[in-house]
């Protein structure tokens, strides 16, 4: 199998790179040519068949992946008017995710580089949240903080290039995507939590409940999303008095609470969560001063008061937030081929072999 760069042109801007993604529940495939100009991003997704279970299962996800996999890739490629031998790389998310769901897409993508005689690059698929929204745009300045929310992760980066990134925080519970996704279960609502939660929100009075904001340390850029949910719980399903619990009579006028108003329990919620991700930004920003730029990307990007917040601070701040159209919010192979063409550029980049494996844990 050849090594190097793309290398159907001499000229960069034709090149096309191929994009495979399948690390959860989404089958995606994608041509980008040069990283940046998306040709197609055609994305399966799989909510019908989790439906029910109010999660991914993910013998279900690798079965459907299996499936649905070439199909996909031949739509991408019929959707950018690209054949086969007009591809220079294929670039694969082969980490972090879903053991089965990975290994699907990377035995795809090792089949088609050999096959082609092109090179193949494995991609962190975290690190490619952070490209989401440099794609179909002019590529953005650096040093960058970086921000990725998904189900799976929330953290901080910084960002020295589009390759080199820098850990800063990140969550010691859960990912606020996956807060999301219980919230939605405590509140009765249906798979994928995450957008149906923001719905109901937008209906609701944030005001109308207090609920905690976390800040661990002052200096902390780790986030935590374990006593919010706990606190939206007993909102919901308030505990009676301790006497009641203990199986006594509780004291005289002792007024049972009332179950919070599911919108406004909603709306408290995403105020505390968006909050604690703003704080941390925030404080990642004045930290890093020299940072004049944010690139964010994950499937909770596409929240509207994540948004919203975001698209404030960069007013006030005269920051640059490159915040991902909503079609790249979601798991998709678009960021993926755009990560993985500039991986490819770098000098010290020869390419990953056919031994390339998938791995459930991100590497950055």
């Amino acid at each position: 199998m050849s090594s190097g760069g793309p290398h159907t042109s001499d000229d960069a801007d034709t090149r096309l790179v191929l994009g495979i993604e399948t690390s959860c529940d989404e089958t995606g495939a994608s041509v980008v040519r040069a990283g940046q100009e998306v040709l197609s991003n055609v994305i399966a997704s799989q909510h019908d068949l989790h439906q029910e279970f109010k999660g991914v299962v993910p013998e279900i996800a690798s079965r459907a992946h299996a499936e649905r996999i070439l199909p996909i890739v031949r739509a991408a490629l019929s959707e950018a008017g690209a054949g086969l031998r007009d591809i220079a790389a294929v670039a694969v998310g082969h980490r972090p995710g879903l053991i089965g769901s990975l290994l699907v897409g990377v035995a795809a993508a090792k089949a088609l580089a050999w096959s082609l005689d092109v090179p193949l690059v494995g991609v962190d698929h975290v690190h490619a949240h952070l490209y989401a929204g440099c794609l179909n745009t002019q590529p953005p300045e650096f040093p960058a903080i970086g921000l990725v929310v998904s189900g799976g992760h929330t953290v901080l980066y910084r960002c020295e290039s589009l390759t080199e990134i820098i850990r800063l925080g990140s969550t010691i519970d859960d990912p606020v995507g996956e807060a999301y996704d219980k919230a939605a279960t405590i509140l009765g609502l249906p798979f994928p939590g995450g957008p149906n939660l923001d719905t109901l929100a937008q209906r609701g009075d944030a005001s109308r409940h207090s609920f905690p904001i976390s800040r661990l340390s002052p200096d902390s850029l780790d986030f935590s999303f374990s006593g919010l949910k706990t606190a939206l719980l007993y909102a919901v399903r308030p505990l009676p008095h301790p006497a009641i619990r203990a199986g006594r009579q509780p004291p005289a006028g002792y007024v049972a609470p009332e179950p919070a108003d599911p919108a406004n329990a909603a709306a408290a919620f995403q105020h505390a969560a968006i909050s604690a991700v703003m704080l941390k930004l925030t404080r990642a920003l004045e930290r890093h001063q020299d940072c004049r730029t944010v690139l964010v990307g994950g499937g909770v990007s596409a929240n509207s008061l994540l948004r919203s917040r975001l698209k404030e601070l960069g007013a006030a701040r005269g920051l640059d937030v490159r915040l991902p159209a909503m079609e790249f919010c979601v798991d998709n192979a678009a960021m993926i081929a755009g990560l993985g063409f500039h991986l490819l550029e770098r000098r010290d980049w020869r390419g990953d072999p056919l031994t390339l494996t998938a791995v459930p844990t991100t590497g950055c």
